[in-house]
């Protein structure tokens, strides 16, 4: 059967399904249902958006279904084995996209400042580039991480973390343009700062301390993006929802995947504050934190919710 006939029979019915139901028997036949036409357009339509819109029909439903299966007192558990997996699988492809969009802005950076040396400080500032000299000069390129107390750094760079992420995706209000000034703006910074140690032979043994923390930072700061642009899509895009009722669904999808990234941020800041000061620290295990904080960020924000949404669809098919 071609796309446009296989639309044509099933798009009132998939219509119909967006409209909230709280009958139980309801809920399961329109999941099964979805799971059918799922199943079939995967077969023949996997890469189209009709099989991505029925995905992310059956998605909702499915939450729905298992909301109200769980007592209340598993709702925490829920919500990170289940409930963010499958919504960072709905928004795969916004995620994807402030991945492209972070690192060609710091490709940008980069770019710039091998083209001016002063775009290095207009970037950063006049006063943090001459401490970084200053202590390149000192025999200790990243002293600015050893220069506060522990705990009270751990807990500045936390609240700041966390009000990027916030800013990342709050920005995302403004047709999705915001959130990438918020991304092309923290990109920018990345990539000046990076060539400003590459610039003084200091490029590798910068990854290996500032990734410790940056690893899991930098992938929060792409992952709040993705809510950013998620919130700014659904004003951009409502689909078959009004504008106002395509904004409050997106936002609700949006704050899940902000919340979910505040215990990201927290282990960033202790590393920042703990462990990236020891920058003596042996080769192997920075990029034994670094790989771990990769594996982690590639697993559960990307795989792991395309096993979770693969699961469920096996599951329920009759």
């Amino acid at each position: 059967m071609r796309e446009g006939q296989f639309i044509k029979q099933n798009i009132d019915r998939w219509k119909s399904y967006e409209t909230p139901t709280n009958d139980p028997d309801e809920l399961a036949k329109r999941f099964v249902y979805l799971v059918d036409d799922l199943a079939f357009a995967k077969t023949f339509y996997p890469q189209s958006n009709t099989t991505r819109y029925i995905n992310g029909i059956a998605a909702t439903i499915y939450l729905s279904i298992y909301r109200n299966k769980k007592e209340k007192k598993n709702r925490f558990a829920t919500f990170w084995a289940l409930e963010l997996p499958l919504i960072m699988k709905k928004y795969q492809r916004n995620l994807m996209f402030a991945f492209l969009f972070f690192t060609l802005f710091v490709a940008i950076g980069v770019f710039s400042a091998m083209q001016d040396q002063t775009f290095v400080r207009a970037v950063l500032g006049d006063g943090y580039v001459e401490m970084t000299e200053q202590n390149i000069a000192n025999g200790n390129p990243f002293g600015v991480y050893k220069s506060e107390n522990e705990i009270l750094m751990f807990f500045t760079i936390a609240l700041n973390n966390i009000t990027v992420s916030f800013n990342a995706f709050a920005m995302g209000i403004f047709a999705s343009v915001g959130t990438l000034y918020m991304l092309f703006k923290n990109a920018l910074m990345v990539g000046v700062f990076e060539y400003m140690f590459f610039n003084h032979g200091l490029g590798l043994k910068s990854i290996l301390v500032i990734f410790v923390h940056g690893t899991l930072e930098l992938s929060a700061i792409v992952i709040a993006g993705c809510a950013g642009l998620v919130l700014g899509n659904s004003l951009l895009f409502p689909k078959t929802y009004t504008r106002m009722q395509s904004l409050s669904r997106a936002a609700k999808d949006a704050v899940k995947i902000v919340v979910g990234l505040v215990p990201v941020f927290i282990v960033a800041a202790f590393f920042e504050s703990f462990v990236t000061r020891h920058t003596e620290m042996p080769v192997w295990l920075s990029l034994i934190i670094l790989g771990t904080s990769l594996t982690f960020i590639l697993w559960y924000f990307v795989f792991y919710p395309i096993k979770v949404s693969k699961r469920i669809v096996n599951e329920v098919r009759p």
